[in-house]
């Protein structure tokens, strides 16, 4: 069977399985779930396709691995594996909508458009098994440069860990936190910089593809497109509770990029708000 009706295969399987668990559960992160883990199994099918001989593809199939096992880690530790690890802006907006329609978004948007982009987003792994041709140069530019992607995630991950860990610890020993949200080390630069790297990642995943059949005119690049649209409405709505609960945060965001890395508008404007 043709490796790419596989994969139609497998989405369609996933589609089903997170749609009838978040029925039985009633939790809608089902896809959060399976987020970090089924792009690396369509790469790896494709990867498979080759025989594993292709060698742009296996780099690929690697790179995707070690960003699946990063963001599966980071997942888990937050509890997103756990019972009751639903998103919290799920709860929000299923108290501000009428449960028929949030069951329509249910399965629309969180079920059947999210795990389309999951597919589509590891595509130019399918690009460069019909394109087969030599790894070179400018394969290894782009596995560097998602290394470095995958490097700047990473630490903006911990920072925040790091942060939550010191406002519950604060919190609970019943002491006022120093900053109700995070605005410093790449947060100084980026409200959010973690959403950054994890796009760019996938846009560099998209020039695998285009390296191996010469040329950026591709339709896979709808893939990053609609993860980038997605990561800008999920940041719209994400920013929107957060100034209800920290009104502060209109300070923050008034100097600070919102996604793409860089200095502030007013030097030192962040840390006196």
């Amino acid at each position: 069977m043709d490796a790419l009706i596989v994969c139609l295969w497998i989405c369609a399987g996933a589609c089903a399985a997170t749609w009838l668990a978040s029925l039985i559960t009633d939790e809608h992160s089902w896809v959060d779930r399976i987020w970090s883990i089924i792009p690396v199994v369509y790469v790896a099918v494709f990867t498979a396709a080759a025989d594993f001989a292709d060698t742009r593809l296996n780099v690929l199939a690697v790179l995707v691995l070690l960003w699946g096992a990063r963001l599966t880690f980071n997942f888990a530790r937050r509890g997103g594996y756990a019972p009751g690890g639903e998103d919290y802006r799920w709860a929000i907006l299923r108290a501000r909508l009428p449960r028929w329609q949030f069951q329509l978004f249910n399965l629309l948007f969180i079920t059947v458009y999210q795990n389309i982009i999951l597919l589509l987003i590891a595509l130019p792994a399918y690009t460069a098994l019909t394109h087969p041709s030599p790894f070179g140069v400018l394969d290894a530019v782009l596995a560097v440069v998602f290394l470095g992607l995958l490097a700047g995630e990473t630490v903006a991950d911990q920072q925040q860990w790091d942060f939550h860990r010191r406002k519950h610890a604060a919190i609970a020993a019943g002491e006022p936190p120093q900053s109700r949200f995070l605005r410093t080390g790449l947060f100084r630069y980026s409200r959010h910089p973690n959403y950054f790297f994890e796009q760019a990642q996938w846009w560099v995943v998209f020039g695998f593809g285009a390296a191996a059949a010469g040329s950026v005119l591709q339709w896979t690049v709808i893939g990053p497109v609609l993860l980038t649209a997605l990561f800008i409405g999920s940041t719209m709505f994400t920013e929107s509770i957060t100034l209800s609960r920290y009104p502060e945060y209109a300070g923050y965001r008034a100097v600070t990029s919102p996604i793409v890395p860089w200095p502030p508008r007013r030097s030192g404007a962040a840390d006196r708000v």
